[in-house]
């Protein structure tokens, strides 16, 4: 008995010891797991055809003269700003340390950047001139767009596309519906399409907000950036009618969030060269 209480005590007192111990914080924004849906999907063959197509789209665009050169000043903007940013996105992804980043400038009046599976990234000249963007806005654009093939949101979108699509396909052919049940096969795949996609924006603003603020780039201008695109494309009507958070839902967002970011955003600054600064 007295070897029984004397463990006891032993585990009390281990047990309150640890209790002192306080769980360091992850510093930085706060999003859920990645989706499992991602895993029903190859990634090498996301990221393959990924290649494919910013190959196919590289080679249009050079065949109209719309490609921009290696020596012109906004591509070096931007592989620059690029490469402040991709040493702090490899932690969001193993795989991203082995992906072959690109960044291109594609000129089109199109308000539009991306970043294909695999870390292939295209801005459009339109979303630099017509929103007259600052290195930090561009940042701030920039990591968004990495957060979403960083976090596979490619490849959960087409997960659930194919999985709800296969499951309605089947239902509708065992119910009889025909043509009437392949329309809804296709409703459904974008309705839950819609859903995630929401999300996935959501959580790309706050992975991306982090990737620059740890790259040295002014947290605050993401409040900045959304502003401009609210004044470039109206409101964008109700969340539940759009692919993306309206902009009043994403500036929110954002504001909640810069706190978090702020310390990191001096830990750059502190470690950034001068010449780097804006």
């Amino acid at each position: 008995m007295r070897l029984k209480n004397a463990f006891l005590w032993i585990a009390f007192v281990i047990t309150g010891v640890f209790a002192l111990v306080p769980v360091l914080a992850r510093e930085g924004v706060e999003v859920g797991k990645e989706s499992a849906f991602a895993n029903l999907v190859p990634a090498a063959e996301v990221e393959q055809s990924a290649r494919q197509q910013y190959a196919q789209m590289l080679k249009e665009a050079a065949s109209k003269n719309a490609l921009g050169p290696d020596d012109h000043p906004q591509v070096q903007r931007l592989r620059r700003i690029s490469k402040e940013l991709i040493p702090f996105a490899l932690q969001w992804n193993p795989r991203a340390k082995d992906w072959a980043w690109e960044v291109n400038l594609i000129g089109s009046n199109q308000i539009n950047a991306f970043c294909m599976p695999g870390g292939k990234i295209a801005f459009y000249t339109g979303i630099l001139n017509q929103l007259k963007l600052t290195d930090d806005e561009v940042a701030m654009i920039m990591g968004h767009e990495m957060a979403h093939a960083l976090r596979e949101h490619a490849r959960e979108r087409m997960a659930k596309s194919k999985v709800t699509g296969i499951g309605l396909s089947v239902a509708s052919a065992l119910l009889g519906l025909g043509q009437l049940g392949d329309v809804a096969a296709s409703l459904g795949t974008q309705l839950l399409s819609l859903k995630y996609s929401r999300d996935d924006e959501t959580e790309a603003d706050l992975v991306g907000l982090e990737i620059a603020a740890r790259g040295g780039f002014l947290p605050e201008a993401s409040v900045n950036l959304w502003r401009k695109m609210l004044g470039a494309n109206g409101n964008g009507g109700p969340s539940f009618l759009s692919t993306h958070p309206s902009g009043g839902n994403r500036i929110q967002e954002l504001e909640a969030n810069l706190p978090k970011v702020a310390q990191l955003y001096e830990q750059a600054q502190q470690g950034r060269p001068a010449t780097l600064l804006n």
